[in-house]
């Protein structure tokens, strides 16, 4: 009985060992566990990307590009003339002139049949602009001088007092480009006959030409002492005149850019062919001229000032002497 007894607690101490070593290695386990899964919580954390900033403000970029990319459509306003265009292409074939065209009624539906104001040289009236199209600022917002359209009228050149040249789109009215061509204010600017020359005159008495695709060719930047008024070719684009407040009209040589005539404020008469002084006609004692104009067959040449006094040269009679020409 005895032995039995002392053999049955041994087993029972054995069996409590083995749970207890069974426990210890299974509270381990579970411990390396949640060590691995600890790290790894730890690894994944470190490879999760930071939370998203809040999108910054309109203004925080150097180009707007946000506030642009969140402005509301507008509708821009443009004016195409191509329609009359085309429209007056299509009916010339058979019209002859104003006699064959047909009246335009005044309801919308007739606006199909508008023709361009070439087409309506005998009612002068058409080409009056009575309707306010648009508004176009300039970025350096000074006063303008000078305005004047292309050659191919699609355009529109400004001078502005900063001595630039801004190219405004005629449909639009957007500008194009702007380009630094003056030092000084630009006070003048006139197209040859040709359209292929531009001439510009500013505040510091230099003129400058210029190409179609605005490229600064030849510039004289002592062409007169004070502001150039006005410049206007000669019909045959051989010669152009300027007026200066300086109070001096100058005749220049377009292709040399040399200037022609005296300083004297004589008006002289040059035989074209010997290059001899024919006569020199009264002083021309005008202060401040601002306009000059040649006559159409380029012989003529008529002068306004500030003296209130309108002045205009023509042949009066016939000089001997002379030779043969």
């Amino acid at each position: 009985m005895i032995t039995i007894r002392s053999n049955s607690n041994s087993n029972s101490n054995n069996n409590s060992n083995s749970k207890a070593e069974t426990f210890t290695e299974a509270h381990a386990a579970a411990a390396a566990d949640d060590e691995a899964a600890f790290r790894f919580f730890q690894y994944t954390q470190s490879r999760v990307p930071p939370p998203l900033r809040p999108p910054p403000p309109y203004d925080a970029h150097g180009d707007s590009f946000a506030a642009k990319r969140m402005r509301k459509l507008t509708q821009r306003r443009a004016v195409d003339y191509t329609s009359t265009v085309v429209r007056y292409m299509q009916i010339r074939m058979w019209q002859r002139d104003s006699r064959d065209r047909t009246a335009l009624q005044p309801t919308p539906a007739a606006a199909i049949d508008m023709l361009p104001t070439v087409a309506y040289s005998d009612n002068p009236s058409t080409s009056f602009a009575a309707k306010f199209v648009h508004t176009s600022l300039n970025k350096n917002r000074c006063s303008i001088n000078r305005v004047l359209w292309t050659p191919t009228g699609r355009r529109l050149i400004t001078g502005s007092q900063s001595g630039e040249f801004t190219l405004w789109n005629g449909q639009s009215f957007n500008f194009e480009m702007i380009l630094q061509a003056h030092d000084q204010a630009i006070r003048s600017m006139v197209w040859s006959h040709n359209d292929n020359w531009m001439v510009s005159g500013d505040d510091g008495g230099a003129i400058k030409y210029w190409q179609n695709n605005m490229n600064n060719v030849k510039a004289n930047k002592s062409a007169h002492k004070e502001s150039v008024r006005d410049l206007s070719f000669c019909r045959t684009d051989l010669k152009f005149c300027s007026c200066s407040d300086d109070t001096t009209v100058k005749v220049w040589d377009f292709a040399r850019c040399q200037e022609e005539r005296g300083k004297d404020n004589l008006v002289k008469l040059w035989d074209a062919k010997s290059g001899r002084e024919l006569c020199s006609l009264s002083p021309w004692p005008q202060k401040h001229s601002f306009f000059v104009k040649w006559n159409e067959n380029g012989n003529w040449v008529l002068t306004a000032s500030k003296d209130q006094i309108i002045k205009a040269m023509k042949e009066l009679e016939s000089f001997r002497g002379i030779g043969k020409m």
